[in-house]
């Protein structure tokens, strides 16, 4: 992660003095610090927040990427708690009315979004201002990879999400949530189709996350997720599949999964070989993913992209895309089952060495013929089985109708940090 380019992070300190759940804010000023219009009005103060907004997301156990993929692993049975004293994870093990608004993975989640979304509207606000478009253009893009990710973090989550960041702001359902973030991304892409990013601006970012596909994939990824199947399918088809994209570590910033879990087993790792997957679901036997993503000693213990300190995390993974395809074709207005088969069969085909990640089932093909649920029950497998510890299973689960006893919450309560601070708070779910 080259630091994070670290001459950049005392720039974000002062977006960082706003210490906020998206209803309260406190700020601590350092009157000896530039002022936030300083940091606001310059390449370099925007681009040292910009920075921040990858450390904060991809690093520590604080951070979005790892509290995402403990609390839907453990709420989905792909992952187990290892130690009974910790307390949040074991919650989300019992799930039900035992995960509250005390819950601190929750929380981390939840305000962790919140603050990444601020700090990106400030970066995406005033950008474009600055006289370099180019380098505009990408710090633009840049905030709004983390903006998107953030949105559709809340809104895989919540029922509800809110409709800004402030003081007692208002909620928009989920669905809204999701198609906030095509907009951010739309956003995004209209301004680098007309200003190319510079290579000053890549020069000054931490290496590993290719901007346009990046921005192509999530939009692919929340359009699925919305039902809408047409620009699902256009948008993963603009995704160059033989790229990685992803967050890098180093020496200062480790992979959160390794530093939290692989390196301790003490807090959390995979549930069993067949990665919490239960009848029709299970893994085929020989399939190349189950030794990529775990390993054995003694027990199964965490591989793929948690196995080391330096370890890369993709951002999407190609074969997410693929997967998108094959359910938007299953899926769409009038089906196209035999499309469909044949991305799914890129899938299970594919062996790992074609793959940019590793990630290669090595299987043989499917041949059919199947119905359009057979079908989907299939994508749905090789989603669980793919896209491992990705943090995508949840939604996965309400969009394939899987039973709700085979997850531990459907949606989450708001946490208390919010709801103490904001009388527009929605009601808790019942489950």
């Amino acid at each position: 992660m080259k630091n994070l380019k670290s001459r950049y992070i005392g720039y974000t300190f002062l977006l960082t003095i706003v210490a906020f759940s998206s209803a309260c804010k406190k700020e601590y000023l350092n009157p000896n610090a530039a002022t936030a219009g300083d940091v606001l009005t310059s390449a370099k103060g925007l681009t040292g927040v910009t920075v921040g907004l990858q450390k904060n997301y991809s690093t520590t156990r604080a951070g979005i990427l790892y509290a995402t993929i403990t609390l839907n692993g453990l709420t989905t049975n792909e992952l187990i708690s290892i130690n009974t004293g910790n307390t949040n994870e074991e919650r989300l093990v019992a799930g039900g009315v035992q995960v509250d608004g005390t819950n601190s993975i929750l929380l981390n989640v939840w305000a962790g979004a919140n603050k990444i979304i601020y700090d990106a509207d400030n970066v995406i606000n005033n950008a474009i201002n600055l006289p370099d478009k180019n380098y505009a253009a990408g710090l633009i893009a840049y905030a709004s990879v983390f903006k998107a990710l953030a949105v559709g973090s809340l809104s895989e989550y919540w029922e509800k999400v809110p409709a800004g960041t402030g003081q007692n702001v208002t909620f928009i359902s989920r669905a809204d949530g999701y198609n906030k973030a095509i907009t951010t991304i739309d956003n995004a892409l209209a301004v680098i189709a007309a200003n190319p990013i510079s290579t000053s601006f890549l020069s000054n970012i931490p290496t590993g996350v290719d901007i346009p596909s990046t921005l192509n994939a999530l939009k692919a990824r929340y359009a699925l997720f919305v039902g809408n199947y047409s620009l699902a399918l256009s948008s993963a088809n603009a995704v160059d599949l033989t790229k990685r994209s992803s967050f890098t570590y180093d020496a200062q910033n480790l992979n959160p999964i390794f530093e939290v879990a692989t390196s301790t087993n003490n807090v959390i790792q995979p549930k069993n070989i067949n990665l919490g997957q239960t009848g029709t679901n299970i893994p085929d036997g020989g399939d190349g993913r189950i030794p990529f993503y775990t390993a054995i000693n003694t027990t199964v213990r965490i591989n793929g992209f948690g196995a080391g300190t330096f370890t890369q995390f993709p951002i999407y993974l190609p074969g997410e895309m693929t997967l998108i395809k094959a359910e938007a074709y299953a899926r769409q207005a009038t089906p196209d089952l035999t499309s469909a088969l044949t991305e799914l069969n890129k899938i299970v085909t594919k062996t790992a060495a074609a793959d940019p990640f590793g990630v290669g089932a090595a299987l043989p093909a499917l041949t059919g013929p199947y119905t359009q649920q057979q079908l989907l029950d299939l994508i749905y497998k090789h989603r669980c089985i793919e896209l491992f510890m990705s943090g995508l299973k949840l939604e996965d689960m309400r969009r394939f109708n899987q039973p709700l006893a085979d997850r531990k919450r459907n949606f989450f309560p708001y946490p208390f940090a919010e709801r103490d601070n904001n009388t527009n708070t929605p009601a808790d779910p019942t489950f």
